[in-house]
């Protein structure tokens, strides 16, 4: 499944980009993750727990840093697995940082995705409603932390 989308916020592309490095900030903006731990500089664990439709998950993750351009580009590998079930979560990640004029950012993004097991067999419907969910609550976290700024999913 491939999901793309943009937020604009009202910060430089300099202050986005500086607070997306920030992997306890971007964590913060996600709702459901918890347990982060820092490898090194471009690894991280982290466990993300989510309902989807009646049932609610435990993932355990690992994520690394692919590439960092700074203030432009931010591009990630997301792997790992439910907790308790059989199955794996992989996922790229890719992040590109534009002006948007007026001191603002738009955030362009796109994140393609492969579940497998019992969380794959529940059908992409389902799984892009959620996504959408989580979509939203992330614009409106990351447009909290910048004042005056405007949000929206695309």
């Amino acid at each position: 499944m491939k999901f793309t989308g943009e937020i604009v916020v009202g910060a430089s592309r300099e202050a986005v980009f500086e607070k997306l490095q920030d992997i306890h900030f971007f964590a913060s903006c996600i709702e459901g993750v918890r347990d982060l731990k820092l490898r090194d500089d471009k690894c991280f664990d982290a466990v993300l727990e989510t309902k989807v439709a009646y049932m609610t998950f435990k993932f355990k993750v690992a994520v690394e840093l692919m590439e960092v351009t700074p203030p432009e580009v931010i591009a990630a590998k997301i792997e790992g697995a439910p907790m308790g079930l059989v199955g794996r979560l992989t996922a790229i990640s890719s992040t590109r940082l534009v002006d948007a004029g007026d001191g603002a950012t738009k955030i362009q993004y796109e994140i393609d995705t492969a579940l497998t097991g019992k969380l794959g067999s529940i059908g992409q419907p389902v799984l892009k409603a959620k996504a959408k969910e989580m979509e939203k609550q992330f614009a409106k976290n990351l447009g909290a932390a910048f004042a005056g700024s405007t949000q929206g999913a695309a």
